[in-house]
Parts: C-alpha cells; structure tokens; sequence
C-alpha cells in the first residue's frame, strides 16, 4: 500500500529526521510506528545517518506491530527487522542477525544492556510507550541511561508521557538530554517544581507542583518534544462511555461488609498512619471481592458470588452477536469467566499471540478476553469490533485509557461503546469516579478510602 502521510505526519518525519533526540507525545491512533518506520527508512537508506535501530516495546507490539506496519506500506517493506524475543538462545540469535531494526521487549532492556556491556552497536533507540521508563529508579531506566554515550539519534514515544504527574517527565526527559533541561538529578527537579507535603516519620509521600510548574516544564522541554492530540487531527467516531451498576445478592453483600469492615477496623486510627501500601492491598482485596472471589492466603480461589459474572452473560446477550473486547483484572475473573463461556457456542479466544491479533480483526473471534497489561499499547484492534467490556476496573488510568484506544482508533468505523460492570456499594464505584475525574488516581484511592474508613468506623460505633 502506498503512504500517503497527512501533513502532521510529514512534519513529525522531518522533525525525527532533523532532531537527534526528540520526544514524540502523539495521541493513540495517530499513526506513531509508521512515521519511526518512514524515518529509518530516509536516515538508513536515503541519508545513511544510522546503521543499527532498537525499537524497546512493549511485549504484544514488539511480537507483531511493527512488523505489521513496516510490511503494511510499499516504501518500508525493504526494512529487515529481527525481533529479539523469548529464550535467552533465540534472542541471541536475533542480535546475530543482519537487520536494519532490532525490536525487543522492555523487561528485557537490563539484559540486553549486560550482554553487550561496553560494545553497543545501536546507534539509534526508540523507545515505543517511554511512559515505561518514567521512574528514575527503574532497573531499565538507570541500565539505558549508562549507554546514552553510544546512542546518537533517540526517539521516545508515548501518547500518555506523565499519566500520574508532571513527575513523570523527569526521566523520559533526561533520556533525551542527559539532565540539560529539568535537570542532571532528580531531587532537584523534584525541588524546583514541586512543594513538599506533611511528613510522617521524616518521609514524604506526596509532592504537589507549584504554581507555574506545568508551563516552565513544557516550556524548558518544548523544543525537543512534539505533543499532539487526536481529537486536534482525525476525526473519530464517538466513544459512548456506559456503566453498568451490578447489585450483589444477599450472600455478596453480606460478605463484602464484613470483610471490609474488619479490614477497615485493623487499619491505623491516624489518617496519616495509612501507607499508599496498606490502602492499596485493601482496595485489591474488596475489588476482588467486588468481582466475586477472593485468593485465601494458599492462593486458593474461593468463589463468594456470582452477580458480576451473571451481569457479564446478560450483557453479552443483550449485543446480540457483536464481538466483545472483554477484560479482566485478576485472574480468577479470566479463570471464571472462560468457565461460563465454555458452556455457549462462541467463538472465545485470549489474546496470546499475533495470530489471535488477525482473526479478531478478520471477524473470527466473538469475545477477545485480555488483561490490559498485556494488551494495552501499540495493538490494532479496531477492526474486529466495537464493544469494550471491562469485568473488573482498574486504578490505572493510563492502562485504562490506553485500552480503550485498542478499538478507538484510526480506522474504526462504529460509534466504540465501553461497558464497565460496577458493583454498587463497593470500591467499582470509587474506582469509576476516579476514572472519571482524569486527576490524581493515587490521591483519589487515599481520599475515597479514608472516606470509607470514617463511615464505617461511625457505623461501628454506634
């Protein structure tokens, strides 16, 4: 096929190709891996400006995205890549094969550093979904900036760079200009635009920005940084958010007030004593709980009701036949629910491989079950359907939002429905209103279940 590119893709090929090192912040559906492709092509073979590309990735998209977009269009069908994936023997082998671009998977940034120590022979990284590297004290992070001598041309990826805070920013930054501009070190990025807030036992755990933050670190980034949204360059059917509330039967509700109120009743009594580590174990058990089991402490499944599991068969009853991409959170939920639906005629699948990838888009599959840490970014998904079904919800708003772009992107043709199955009176609800509010989830799971801590604590006093 011929690439026809639109006048913002042209202009971000020219900006890679002029730009070393330049963050390229594009909404999902925008066209990022065949804009990298079509600039290795011009810096490979038109201008000779680079010899050897690693494309770090997330796992789904570096066993087929890339591969399936440079073969997709007439002028990147040249581009031998050699995807640096699965046993220690066959990535081996991939890196002894003579390529143009090398892709491997993120986790496996560390290892691939340790093998070549002080001999890296890629000359141009980019880094698809940078978001990845966004802690300064990620194993991947302090491993990739050790080779940034030896890396001339850098293009980092995302269309969420700070999806919990400006803080994010500082590392993805200092990957492209070694510390120039927010600076060499974290603290004192940290110090300079951010306020410190209480303390407890002489630790921080929460920093706000301070006023004029946001526009002085877009500023001091703007010239090595592209951002553009979606809705600002295509013109996307509407995406109809639906919630769908799930009331649990005598048997759930009883077991889920319990178990939250003796959770509640052992936490601390000082607001400032709930660690960010307490509140999340007890929001993953009453979400567990929410969607009808629970591990006990041998990891054995106890199933407690069935509310959201009959809710999800009503639900897909009722869309008569239109596939579902279907998501889970825990894997008790994925354990259940292909136990119900091996008891209809449907086609079901889990998305595993590039294979399952192709016959969803070919219309093969019904229901698609995944977890949107597996199959969040970079998967092109729009095709197969328009139905997003989220069995149980999660706090993370950029693997959220990223999920739902696997169907809302370029080239769907349906108005995308997301179905969320929200259990009433339980956390769904807290964690539907923080997906809502697009802010600070982290602060939103505190607030909420401080929240809930002083209710229940009234309700046991009286």
């Amino acid at each position: 096929m011929e690439f026809k590119p639109h006048e913002y893709q042209r202009y971000c090929i020219s900006r890679i190709v002029d730009t070393p090192k330049l963050g390229l912040f594009l909404d999902m559906g925008l066209g990022k891996t065949a804009i990298v492709l079509s600039a290795v092509k011009e810096l490979k073979y038109e201008r000779f400006a680079v010899r050897k590309v690693l494309v770090i990735a997330p796992k789904k998209v570096a066993e087929g995205t890339w591969t399936k977009e440079k073969d997709k269009w007439d002028h990147t069908k040249c581009l031998r890549i050699s995807r640096v994936l699965g046993s220690e023997k066959k990535r081996i082998m991939a890196l002894l094969e003579t390529a143009d671009v090398y892709i491997i998977n993120r986790e496996n940034t560390v290892w691939l550093v340790d093998f070549f120590k002080n001999d890296w022979p890629f000359d141009m990284v980019v880094i698809d979904e940078s978001s990845s590297f966004k802690s300064h004290r990620a194993k991947r992070f302090r491993a990739l900036s050790a080779e940034l001598p030896h890396i001339k041309r850098l293009v980092e990826l995302t269309g969420t760079p700070s999806p919990n805070g400006l803080a994010d920013l500082w590392s993805q930054i200092y990957l492209l200009d070694g510390g120039k501009r927010l600076g060499e070190r974290y603290s004192g990025f940290r110090e300079r635009y951010f306020d410190a807030g209480p303390r407890h036992n002489g630790v921080v755990y929460k920093y706000t920005a301070k006023d004029g933050a946001e526009p002085a670190i877009l500023s001091a980034i703007s010239d090595i940084c592209v951002s553009m949204k979606a809705d600002d360059y295509l013109q996307l059917p509407d995406i109809v958010m639906d919630e769908i509330p799930v009331v649990l039967d005598p048997k759930g509700a009883k077991a889920y007030q319990e178990m939250e109120r003796d959770m509640v009743l052992q936490m601390p009594e000082d607001d400032e004593d709930i660690s960010v580590t307490s509140a999340a174990a007890l929001s993953n058990k009453l979400l567990q709980l929410a969607n009808g089991a629970i591990y006990d402490d041998g990891h054995e499944i106890h199933e407690i009701h069935r509310c959201k599991i009959e809710a999800l068969m009503e639900l897909i009853e009722s869309l008569q036949g239109k596939s579902v991409l279907l998501f889970y959170n825990y894997q008790h939920d994925r354990t259940r629910i292909l136990k119900e639906l091996a008891k209809t005629d449907l086609r079901v699948r889990e998305l595993k491989t590039t294979q399952d990838e192709d016959d969803w888009n070919a219309g093969e599959i019904d229901i698609l079950l995944t977890h949107p840490a597996s199959s969040a970014y970079g998967l092109n998904l729009q095709q197969g359907g328009n139905h997003v079904i989220w069995f149980g919800l999660s706090w993370n708003y950029e693997l959220y939002t990223q999920a739902n772009k696997r169907l809302h992107r370029q080239g769907q043709k349906e108005k995308v429905i997301i179905h969320h199955l929200v259990c009433e009176g339980t956390r769904d609800e807290d964690v539907m209103e923080a997906l809502q509010r697009k802010d600070d989830v982290q602060r939103y799971v505190m607030e909420s279940l401080k929240a809930r801590i002083k209710k229940i604590r009234e309700r046991s006093i009286g």
